[in-house]
C-alpha cells in the first residue's frame, strides 16, 4: 500500500514537473517572441537521510523481476521541454556544473563538471551522459511496465528528486540498466549517496526490489558515516 507520505511526495514532484512544462508568457505589448530564458543554477536535490532511507527500504516490496517484454525507451519520452528552448538535460547539464555558459538555444558552450561516479573532469558537456540513477529498464523490471505514458515521462525528467545526474559517459555506459547487485560507481564514496538515491527514487515511485538488490543496498548504505 502506498502511504499518505510517500503519496504526497509523489504528488508534489508531479505537480512541481507541471508547472515546469507551462511556458512562460510573452511580455505585456511584445511583438515578437521573448528570448528563451536560461536556466537558474540549483542544487541536485538531496536524497533523504540515512535512517529514513532505511524504513524506506524495508517497505519495498521484495520480487521477482518483471518481464522485459514489451519494453522501449520510446514508452519514457525524454528529454522533454522545460524552460524556453532548454529541455531536460540541458537543465541538469547546467545544475550539476559550474561556471556554466549557455548559448541561445541554452546548450552548454562553456564550463566544467566532474562525474560523481568516478572522479572525472570534464570542460566538454558533449562527454557527459545524463543518467537515469535508478534506469529505465530497471524501472520497467519493477513495476514501470504498468504505469500511463504521462507517469513514465514524469519519471525519466523527475528533476525533483536525485534521479538525473551529469556523469561521464563512459561510467553511464558501464553501468547500463544494471542494479546495485551488478554495478556500483568506482567511486566508493559516492556509494552512501547512490544506495540513498536509489532507495527513495524506488520508494516514491512504488517500484519493487529484488533480494540481491536490496542486499547490495543495505552493503552500501553501511558505508555512510
Amino acid at each position: 500500500m502506498i502511504t499518505s507520505a510517500r503519496w504526497r511526495r509523489g504528488a508534489t514532484a508531479l505537480a512541481a514537473l507541471a508547472l515546469a512544462l507551462i511556458p512562460a508568457a510573452a511580455p505585456a505589448g511584445a511583438t515578437e517572441p521573448a528570448a528563451a530564458p536560461l536556466v537558474q543554477h540549483r542544487q541536485l536535490p538531496e536524497p533523504p537521510p540515512l535512517e529514513q532511507v532505511r524504513a524506506e527500504l524495508d517497505e519495498l516490496v521484495v520480487e521477482a523481476p518483471h518481464s522485459m517484454d514489451g519494453y522501449s525507451r520510446e514508452k519514457f519520452p525524454h528529454w522533454i521541454r522545460q524552460y524556453g528552448t532548454c529541455d531536460t538535460r540541458e537543465v541538469v547539464l547546467q545544475r550539476d556544473g559550474v561556471d556554466i555558459v549557455q548559448d541561445n538555444q541554452c546548450r552548454a558552450v562553456s564550463g566544467s563538471w566532474v562525474s560523481p561516479y568516478d572522479d572525472k573532469a570534464f570542460t566538454d558537456a558533449k562527454l557527459l551522459d545524463i543518467d537515469h540513477l535508478v534506469p529505465l529498464a530497471a524501472s520497467w523490471r519493477s513495476g514501470a511496465d504498468t504505469w500511463t505514458t504521462d507517469k513514465r515521462r514524469a519519471f525519466a525528467n523527475d528533476l525533483a528528486h536525485s534521479q538525473l545526474v551529469a556523469v561521464s559517459a563512459a561510467s553511464n555506459r558501464a553501468k547500463a540498466d544494471k542494479g546495485p547487485d551488478q554495478w556500483r560507481p568506482p567511486l566508493r564514496s559516492y556509494w552512501c549517496t547512490y544506495s540513498r538515491a536509489w532507495t527513495d527514487i524506488k520508494y516514491v515511485y512504488g517500484l519493487s526490489t529484488t533480494e540481491p538488490e536490496k542486499t547490495a543496498l543495505n552493503e552500501m548504505l553501511d558505508t555512510c558515516v
